[in-house]
């Protein structure tokens, strides 16, 4: 196969296929569309680029096997999922004459760094072992607390996870547009984007399909994620076989974004991206944060007031009582603690934070924030 030398020399890939290519008519997955893109990933790791595959679907998948007066519920929705979810490997199976591996995810097991770096290592095992991984989040047995939600955002997050060199987004129009194409004819695409600012997620709508959970602006959030992570982001049809030859040419079919020249280091990244904010802790105007080397801790008397319930060792958001964001940390102390300190605000209980071993904050852990 000839491949142009303008082509990008990627070594590692994700691409992002959603509901709506697995099973377009909720009646069982399909390969009309799944066709062109096996096929993509077939060449792509002919020319030695590694494919990790983020698949939609289970949901989808499973529906038609379920009465349709009951598919509203979460209870039946998990069910679903758990009964589509084989369906959907064996399609992608199917498709392949090389090994693949499942492996199903919440965001628990990306937000915990250990978890972060176990998931890390079996990408790398897979990879390393020419088996193509096959993600999806794990919607049967997810949480509110412990979803990713959509999984053009856990695409991103996969893709910094497994240090990719390209995450490509599968939609159903060809990228982003300064207007909603289905409902205005004159829309043009924008086929680069170098900075994604408030005017671009302004440009993102809502769902436009019936089946997936995600539209323009997931995909935005996912191209925000991945390209402060150094990833070239692509947004392009996944209908239409043409985007994939065209992407193996060097040519964009789609909406490029284009990775921040100074990457984001991968343990910030991976403080401000992944993990979860579980509550907050309100901080007076003369408390500082200068950088990540020499931050100056919180102490007792800087803190005023502390909002949500968490638990020693989860991340919160340190801000100013204007409102005004300073940092993502991890807390070496629970909500129910730091609100007896900062009510009480007492020169003995002061004294007694101050001599533990433990700071009120991670040292390890603070990622500083925008104001």
């Amino acid at each position: 196969m000839n491949i142009d030398p303008e082509a990008p020399q990627w070594q590692r890939i994700v691409i992002k296929v959603g509901s709506a290519l697995i099973a377009p008519n909720r009646n069982g997955c399909s390969s009309q569309y799944l066709l062109s893109i096996a096929n993509f990933i077939v060449r792509c790791r002919m020319i030695g680029t590694q494919v990790v595959l983020v698949s939609s679907g289970s949901v989808a998948a499973g529906a038609h096997l379920f009465n349709a007066e009951d598919n509203s519920s979460m209870t039946v929705k998990k069910a679903m999922a758990a009964a589509g979810q084989s369906e959907m490997m064996a399609t992608w199976d199917r498709l392949f004459d090389f090994n693949t591996a499942q492996v199903l995810l919440t965001h628990a097991d990306l937000k915990e760094r250990d978890r972060y770096i176990s998931v890390r290592d079996t990408i790398d095992t897979l990879l390393n072992n020419n088996i193509l991984p096959i993600i999806n989040e794990n919607d049967t047995v997810t949480t509110d607390k412990l979803k990713v939600g959509d999984n053009d955002n856990l695409s991103a997050m996969v893709a910094s996870a497994a240090n990719a060199d390209a995450l490509i987004i599968c939609s159903d129009i060809d990228g982003l547009y300064n207007a909603n194409p289905k409902l205005d004819s004159t829309a043009q695409l924008i086929a680069d984007v170098y900075d994604i600012n408030a005017d671009i997620y302004q440009m993102a709508g809502g769902a436009t399909s019936d089946v997936g959970t995600g539209g323009m602006k997931t995909k935005i959030q996912a191209a925000d994620k991945a390209v402060s992570h150094g990833i070239d982001t692509y947004i392009v049809n996944g209908f239409n076989e043409v985007s994939f030859n065209e992407l193996l040419i060097g040519r964009n079919p789609g909406t490029h974004f284009h990775p921040h020249k100074k990457p984001m280091q991968d343990q910030h990244h991976w403080m401000k991206h992944t993990t979860k904010i579980q509550g907050e802790l309100v901080v007076g105007d003369t408390f500082m944060m200068k950088d990540e080397a020499t931050r100056d801790l919180l102490v007792p008397q800087d803190l005023l007031h502390v909002t949500g319930n968490f638990s020693a060792g989860d991340v919160v958001l340190v801000r100013k009582d204007n409102g005004d964001k300073l940092a993502k940390v991890k807390t070496n102390y629970s909500s129910c603690l730091l609100n007896f300190v900062a009510t009480q605000n007492s020169e003995h209980i002061s004294e007694q934070l101050d001599n533990t071993d433990e700071p009120i904050l991670s040292k390890q852990y603070i990622t500083l924030l925008g104001a």
